[in-house]
């Protein structure tokens, strides 16, 4: 292993990137170095902090507000390309290197925001800040950093200072240690069948299988998998009542099987950590510590949001059982529906109630022509074109690279889309950034990219995605739109480094362009034919959007109201799944449902902080994303010249440059109710 002190961050691949379109040189790229770059550069950063901490020059915005953004770059080079291959291709040395990073990063962390020297030359700025003359986004980048520095600790006593970077610390482990167990569950279960077993699957379920078998070694048999791209069609169509009840309860017990990976201890231990860590900082609980910088502000107003939604969800999934329990008792099943049942007797409903069911959609819903219609959206919006680069090395073969203009024909972005599962890639879709947009010193072009976990199809055979699967690729691509389109000048407000309950805004409302008429008809197309889909077809698929709402919504809510349950403790629970089932109780959950993420694999909120007490931000940007689109619908244009200009430049180009309110606003005039969400869900 290289010496730290022999390393030239000025010339390391993993630190000076000398690919094509602002990408490193992944072909010299090795996986060994990662350690001591990491050292090198975390050591480089130490003294540009000490530097600007201890200038003797009376603080400026451009000697310590502009210096500490640019402080880091090798840093911030070498974290991107290890937290990409940590999330979408790790190996056991990735995973060994990730345990130790993890809690040496959060000390570094902890260590800058609690630099009493450097603190002090923010806040004579923040003091200052009315007599500066500072443009709106300069004020609020000084602002925020501000803020930063006191909700990690700056004005707290030296002792208290010193457990919290403790605290920090332990939780990165346990983050870490989390998500491996997740993806060694995930990875380590398999259900091999026979063509006996294969009775009701489709034929595209069953190619995905086998070779899903095959990739296994198991060729000419059929795997079910955890990828969620496999079990829940598997769920959905298997005839096999046994077989769906198996792999349900592997689903559902991920991060839950006793052992090195169980997940149950370390969920202890973090909300433990959580709940002193808020104390420390002077709020009763973890949720009001994370909801204090958000559009939200308090747990209040996340209750508000989510319990009438939840009683209206109740209602309709009692009203859609008693559908599901009838037609299973027509074929002999007098027994309760049960939560490896749902899906299938759903799917039985709908054919009968729209006849179609979802496979239909399938052919019609090619991978590659779902990409082509979000690259079409984005094009009809907002101007950019994609150009696909190949024979450029990426971190796996799997990998597309793009290139990204805008509406003059200048190089914008580079856009890089990963798809297909595997088991060294973490469940999930998501979208990040290899290089985040904005015109600070030198300034630089985004490099973003989206993670998928879809099923790889047979050989030759095109992949086909669910309805819900194309959402999701619709999902991923609008966040990548909102780091593409950024327009910023402070790198710490680029792109989605906005508030947690509006970073879904973006993405969420882009979902809603996979169904405008035009795109269908353009890229809707049958994978053997060529055909459109069938106007029939799309009217049934219309009529049944709001199909099964009852479901859809209690699964959501009851993970958002426990994490909420979690975060709202002055204490800790003591056993933390114990409290997950009193509280479901206490909500009435329905038997026949299960959280969409129960906790020992809930990644959202134990594998991270991301999203710890903010669960909800899916639903409470949901409420933006159905006002939004309305605007669209009320123009009688889906691709309003005038309204996306406004989409663009105050939403998807913005960034977190102001206040998302504000953002809201100026682009719909006011702030919505959820009246439009609701009825959106089909729960009105």
């Amino acid at each position: 292993m290289p010496s730290t002190s022999r390393i030239d961050l000025a010339s390391h691949p993993l630190t000076v990137w000398s690919g094509p379109l602002d990408l490193p040189d992944y072909a010299v790229i090795d996986e060994a170095d990662f350690a001591p770059v990491f050292d090198a550069a975390l050591a480089a950063h130490d003294k540009e902090i000490e530097a600007i901490a201890s200038n003797a020059e009376a603080p400026t915005v451009e000697n310590t507000l502009a210096a500490l953004e640019l402080a880091g770059d090798p840093l911030g080079h070498v974290s991107a390309l290890f937290w990409c291959r940590a999330g979408a291709h790790t190996s056991d040395a990735i995973q060994a290197l990730e345990r130790e990073i993890a809690p040496k990063m959060a000390r570094h962390s902890s260590a800058l925001f609690m630099n009493e020297a450097l603190f002090a030359r923010i806040d004579a700025l923040y003091r200052e800040k009315d007599r500066l003359a500072l443009d709106a986004e300069t004020a609020r980048v000084l602002e925020k950093t501000w803020k930063r520095f006191v909700r990690a600790g700056a004005k707290l006593a030296v002792a208290a200072k010193e457990r919290l970077a403790e605290i920090n610390s332990e939780l990165a482990s346990l983050g870490t240690a989390f998500g491996q167990n997740i993806l060694a569950d995930e990875k380590g279960w398999v259900l091999f069948l026979t063509e006996d077993d294969l009775t009701g699957l489709p034929d595209f379920l069953r190619d995905s299988m086998a070779e899903a078998a095959e990739a296994r070694g198991r060729k000419g048999e059929y795997a079910v998998t955890l990828s969620r791209s496999i079990v829940v069609p598997f769920l959905t169509f298997s005839d096999r009542r046994d077989l769906r009840e198996k792999a349900f309860e592997a689903f559902i017990h991920r991060g839950q099987n006793g052992g090195a990976t169980d997940n149950g201890e370390i969920v202890r231990q973090t909300l433990a950590l959580r709940a002193e860590k808020a104390k420390l900082l002077g709020y009763p609980t973890y949720a009001a510590f994370k909801l204090d910088d958000t559009m939200a502000k308090t747990p209040d107003a996340v209750m508000s949001l989510l319990e009438p939604v939840w009683q209206k969800a109740l209602e309709k999934a009692a009203a859609d059982q008693a559908e599901l329990q009838a037609i299973a008792a027509e074929v002999g099943l007098n027994d309760p529906i049960a939560p490896w049942d749902w899906r299938y007797y759903s799917e039985k409903l709908r054919a009968r109630k729209f006849a179609f069911d979802e496979a239909a959609l399938k052919p019609y819903l090619q991978l590659d022509r779902v990409i082509e219609a979000c690259f079409d959206v984005a094009g009809r919006l907002f101007g950019l074109a994609f150009e696909e680069r190949k024979g450029i090395v990426a971190w796996h073969p799997d990998v597309r690279i793009f290139e990204v203009k805008d509406a003059a024909g200048s190089y914008r972005a580079t856009f890089l889309a990963d798809h297909f599962a595997r088991p060294t890639k973490r469940s999930g879709a998501w979208m990040s950034s290899l290089e985040s947009g904005y015109r600070l010193g030198d300034g630089a072009h985004p490099v973003i990219y989206n993670i998928m976990n879809f099923a790889r199809p047979a050989e030759g055979e095109p992949a086909l995605l669910s309805l819900d699967e194309a959402r999701t690729l619709f999902h991923e691509f609008g966040h990548a739109l909102h780091g593409m389109l950024t327009e910023v000048t402070w790198p710490s407000v680029s792109g989605t480094s906005v508030a947690r309950d509006f970073v879904e805004l973006p993405s969420q409302l882009y979902e809603h362009w996979l169904t405008v008429p035009e795109i269908l008809e353009k890229h809707a197309r049958h994978a053997r034919t060529g055909e459109p889909m069938p106007a029939a077809l799309i009217e049934k698929m219309r009529a049944a959007e709001t199909f099964d709402a009852g479901f859809a919504t209690v699964e959501f809510t009851a993970s958002a109201l426990v994490d909420m349950a979690y975060h709202q403790r002055s204490e800790a629970p003591d056993e933390p799944l114990r409290f997950e089932a009193e509280t479901l109780a206490g909500l009435n959950m329905p038997d026949a449902i299960a959280m969409r993420h129960r906790t020992p694999h809930f990644q959202h909120v134990f594998a991270g902080d991301g999203y710890s007490a903010g669960y909800y931000s899916y639903m409470w940007s949901e409420v933006l994303d159905a006002d939004a689109f309305a605007a669209f619908e009320e123009s009688g244009d889906p691709f309003n010249p005038e309204l996306a200009e406004k989409l663009r430049q105050n939403i998807y180009a913005a960034g977190g440059s102001a206040d998302p309110e504000a953002l809201y606003t100026a682009f719909r005039g006011r702030m919505p109710t959820p009246e439009a969400m609701m009825k959106k869900r089909g729960l009105t």
